[in-house]
């Protein structure tokens, strides 16, 4: 797929899961405690955005010739070192990868108090930016 063709893709999932978790937010600053359909749909939200944002890294590797780890960790570490992403953001994208982890495979030991409290305070903002960031050419920082 063309990188300016997967790039509309991406915004657009991260348009649409975002607006979900700012909807569920407002209910949450509203007071009012959300329904478990609308926890389960948090929790579907977030782990789509993140592997949005997982998909987009390896979509910008792959697009400046790199090698694309398997790791989404490794993933943003090669953003970072090719200076897409700040170093100083990998720990931020290290517990989100995570998070998606937990999601995903440790479903059962998940602290809804605890995603509920990311969602208030709006901690998936930094993932909307950059799914919505444009694309541009990725090269050695040599």
């Amino acid at each position: 797929m063309r990188l300016d063709l997967y790039q509309a893709e991406t915004a657009y999932i991260a348009q649409e899961q975002t607006a979900l978790l700012d909807e569920a937010r407002a209910i949450l600053l509203s007071e009012r405690p959300l329904s478990r359909l609308e926890e389960n749909g948090v929790l579907h939200a977030i782990q789509v955005l993140v592997e949005n944002a997982i998909g987009k890294a390896k979509q910008l590797l792959k697009a400046s010739g790199k090698q694309v780890p398997v790791s989404a960790y490794d993933s943003f570490h090669a953003l970072a070192d090719l200076g897409v992403i700040k170093v100083s953001s990998l720990a931020a994208w290290n517990a989100t990868i995570g998070l998606r982890n937990r999601l995903v495979h440790d479903y059962m030991n998940i602290d809804m108090g605890r995603i509920l409290e990311l969602v208030r305070n709006e901690q998936y903002r930094f993932v909307t930016e950059f799914l919505m960031s444009p694309v541009q050419e990725v090269s050695d920082k040599a």
